[in-house]
Order: structure tokens, then sequence, then C-alpha cells
């Protein structure tokens, strides 16, 4: 059994129509598995600016049912390119019902699963609990024909039990598609401080659990409601090893592809000399579930 893979995460402006964002994305999934990519990942909502800036009934209209146009153009091409790819998407499960999704595409075009973001923000500019309904498939381990990932989106990366459920499962490696960014009147204030925690606890997961973590971000500066600074998108997507290193890391401002190579016999070693799974004393963790622990 192949005990190395090489990830891929990709970094791009998405400032455009679907149409247009379908087709940047098709061509830099290409460049990546012909850099040698085996499992590629593309950032949060690939298909649109992002929306959520305003809660607005029109823009329900950009998302897609199951197995809409994602589904049918990265299916193509990811068994045309024998690549595993992560597709996220806007989904339109029914009428009144839609979630920021995540297809899980084998290399031989196949749905090798489907993740919906489980944890949904409410900040200014990022409106998401006016359009997302949280997802209910839980936190998985998605098996595919290139390695064992798991697949998170967004704010779920701020949560240390989504990382160690996916983990406990067999993951090898958590995908994180993102869209993390800066407000501009109060970057200069707070922005470093952010950024840092940001990067903090996705390096937290992967030292935690002994995992690779990949995040692919989008870049630029996202203002389309008039009257409003908008939303400038950090970029910096990275790709850390089992304990934390950094193994590729993008700039703040440029698109890019990162890649690097997930390491099966390191990963086993450094469980092996770091054994958190071990040591976790389950019989008193059942508090964890509770909202807050009154006492």
């Amino acid at each position: 059994m192949k005990r190395s893979y090489t990830i891929a995460v990709i970094q791009l402006n998405l400032n455009d129509t679907p149409a247009n964002n379908l087709v940047k994305c098709s061509h830099w999934l290409t460049k990546a598995a012909k850099k040698g990519a085996e499992v590629i990942c593309l950032p949060e909502l690939y298909g649109s600016h992002y929306f959520c800036q305003s809660e607005d009934v029109n823009n329900f209209a950009l998302a897609e049912p199951m197995y809409g146009n994602s589904f049918q153009a990265f299916s193509q091409l990811a068994k045309q390119l024998a690549v595993v790819v992560i597709v996220p998407f806007f989904e339109k499960r029914m009428s009144g019902i839609y979630h920021n999704s995540a297809y899980i595409l084998d290399a031989d075009g196949s749905e090798a699963g489907l993740y919906r973001k489980m944890h949904i923000p409410d900040d200014p500019y990022f409106h998401e609990k006016f359009y997302f309904t949280p997802g209910d498939l839980g936190f998985k381990t998605i098996p595919t024909k290139k390695g064992k990932i798991g697949t998170l989106i967004c704010w779920d990366q701020w949560y240390p039990e989504a990382a160690r459920l996916t983990a406990l499962q067999g993951a090898e490696v958590l995908f994180y598609p993102t869209a993390i960014g800066w407000h501009p009147a109060e970057k200069g204030e707070f922005g470093a401080n952010q950024y840092g925690a940001w990067m903090n606890v996705m390096k937290g997961h992967a030292v935690a659990n002994g995992i690779y973590v990949a995040a692919a971000n989008r870049i630029g500066l996202e203002k389309y409601l008039p009257g409003t600074d908008g939303i400038e998108f950090w970029g910096a997507s990275f790709i850390a090893g089992p304990q934390g290193e950094i193994l590729a890391q993008a700039s703040h401002d440029k698109e890019e592809i990162l890649m690097a190579d997930v390491n099966l016999d390191l990963q086993e070693n450094v469980r092996q000399n770091w054994p958190f799974f071990r040591d976790r004393r389950t019989d008193f963790y059942g508090d964890i579930t509770k909202r807050a622990i009154d006492k």
C-alpha cells in the first residue's frame, strides 16, 4: 500500500460569476495535477463572490442542487486527471434548506463523500446563518483512491472537537476550504492578532491529532455593497505537518498552488512518540457535550 501521496490547495481570487469561476478553477486544478498533485482542494464557496456580506434573498439564486453544474464539471475533470478533488459549493437541498457543502470526488470521478458545514457563523459581513442550515452529516473521514481525508469548512476550523472527531476516524489529512479575511477598517489594530490566531489554532489541530492540515483560502478585496469597506481575504493558505510544521505557505495577495507530501510513515512515527490518542481520558470527557458546565 502506498505510504505517501501529494496534496495541493489552490488559493484564488473568486470575485466573479459562477461560469467564470468554474472555468478558472478547472484551469488551476489542471495545473496542480500536472505538477503532481493527487488530492486537490479549492477555497470555500468557489462559485461566486462571498455573498454572505449581506442578507439578500436574491443570493439564493447562486445555490446549486446536488449533482448540478459543479458536480458534473469537476467529476469529469477528476476522472480525466485521475485526481481527488474537494469542491466546496452552495447547496440547495430543497426549497428553504440550503447548505455550505463540499463534494469529495474520487480519482475515477465518482462521489467519494459529501460534507456539510457544521458550525455556521454570524458576524459583521459574515451573515452565514441567513443562508445556511447547519450540516447534519456529522464529521467524517472519507476513504479515496489516494488516501483517507477529512473535510471541514472555514468556521469549523476554530473547533478542536471537529478536528478530533474527524481524526479519530482515521483521517490522514484535514482539509479546510476557507473564506476568511480582514475588515479593512480594523485591520491596522486587530489584523495581526486575528491572522495569528487563525494560524495558531490550525497548527494546534495538527499537533493535537498528529495529522496533516491543509487550508485553502481566497485572496482579494471583495467590496460589492455600497457604503461598506468589504472584506479583504487574507490568503496565506498553508499546509502543515503532524507536528504543526509549515510545509508550504502562500502569500496574502497572490493566486498560488501549494503542494506537500502526506507521509504516512512520518505520521505514524509522530503518533507513536507523541501518543495523544493513547492517553486520552475518555472516561472523564462526558461533560464536553454540554453547552456549559453549571456547578
